[in-house]
């Protein structure tokens, strides 16, 4: 792709940095880290007033409800709400990210059109139910039972890490609906909403002292056959779609926010006399380079599911693989900078410490993403 930019993304460019400039001043306080409630009430407000801008589902596909806007601009778009300190997708990030995307992709005309312009409006919040207990890595181990009865399904099962549940109006749900054919072939992808009877959430609270993470309980949930994505038995094939915006562009803004990070640590490190120690300097020279590699892959990569029908390719994998251990470097080198105050829980680097331990196991741990690599990018035998 070129990685330059056109006058007519420059203009672009400067039309979103002044409507930023406009908008973010007025915004409220934002709610404490454990509010989640209110936290939801913020940001869907943020999505609104993106909707409402025109700027919401900005490189979703027109007849998904968005903007068709191309590779470039939606990086810009990330680059500049990010530099500007604007608001992230918060509590939706799998709505917006993980879920919506999936369906734009894989859902039918009339799926697209129910739950598609509520997640672009801010009105409803998606959560992903598809680890278990026994399922992390090894995913299509699950064993939540959806059991055919007329027009509906009737789910039982548990489900775990399932991030914002406890303010979630919908869940992106795996379920096995055939026990009886090999392990991948039995799987179906339901839309389940979570104020249904038989849901259970149970708040998990992290090292962070956090609870965006739940346990859900399914007794005898009845969930609308319509509600299924894809056909019946092929979900384990729409769960790849939903697997590969996870890993491919879901952590784009969050590439951006390292390298914020990055030049905040080297500021703090000058004022703090910590800048004199040479092996600390190269670190963070490093950083640079590496997380500007990123930057230029995650172009890569969004350019590539450009023109691959909005699907992310295996680029994911191998940016998913690097970027999870350069963020937890990222935040060792924090660790350095701060010195004693690395004991503060209550400061942002501390808590983001404490939370990118998590990311060499989230959305795929590093060793499924080399098994992805070596076989499908690098044409490597299957491992034993």
């Amino acid at each position: 792709m070129d990685l330059t930019y056109s006058p007519e993304e420059e203009d672009f460019r400067a039309r979103l940095r002044t409507w930023l400039g406009e908008v973010l001043p007025g915004l409220p306080p934002k709610p404490a880290a454990r509010d989640w409630p209110g936290r939801r009430a913020y940001d869907t407000a943020w999505q609104r007033m993106l909707f409402d801008a025109g700027y919401a589902g900005l490189h979703w596909p027109r007849d998904a409800g968005g903007q068709g806007a191309t590779p470039t601009q939606h990086l810009i778009f990330l680059e500049e709400t990010e530099r500007a300190g604007a608001p992230y997708v918060g509590a939706n990030f799998v709505g917006l990210l993980h879920a919506g995307p999936t369906l734009a992709a894989e859902g039918s005309p009339g799926q697209r059109a129910r739950w598609l312009p509520p997640i672009l409006r801010g009105d409803d919040v998606w959560c992903q139910g598809f680890s278990e207990p026994d399922a992390g890595s090894d995913l299509a181990a699950l064993r939540t039972r959806a059991v055919r009865d007329g027009d509906s399904y009737v789910v039982s099962g548990a489900k775990i890490w399932t991030s914002h549940a406890e303010v979630a109006d919908w869940c992106e749900l795996l379920v096995r609906t055939d026990p009886d054919v090999p392990r991948h072939r039995g799987i179906s992808w339901l839309a389940m909403p979570m104020d249904a009877p038989g849901v259970t959430v149970r708040p998990l609270r992290t090292l962070a002292g956090s609870t965006e993470f739940a346990e859900v309980f399914l007794d005898e949930v009845r969930i609308p056959v319509g509600n299924r994505v894809g056909a019946e038995n092929d979900g384990w094939r729409v769960t790849m779609v939903t697997l590969s915006f996870e890993r491919g562009t879901a952590f784009v803004g969050e590439v951006v926010a390292c390298r914020r990070v990055l030049g905040a640590l080297a500021r703090a490190a000058r004022a703090n006399g910590r800048w004199d120690d040479d092996v600390l300097r190269r670190t963070l020279g490093r950083l640079n380079a590496e997380f500007a590699a990123l930057w230029r892959l995650t172009q890569w990569n969004v350019s590539e599911a450009q023109h691959g029908g909005g699907v992310p390719g295996t680029g994911g994998s191998v940016f998913k693989l690097r970027y999870s251990h350069a963020r937890q470097e990222l935040y060792d080198a924090a660790a350095e900078v701060l010195g004693a105050g690395a004991l503060d829980a209550d400061h942002e680097w501390v808590a983001d410490r404490l939370s990118s331990l998590s990311y060499t196991i989230a959305a795929g741990t590093s060793q499924i993403q080399k098994n992805i690599v070596a076989e499908r990018v690098l044409g490597l035998p299957k491992g034993r």
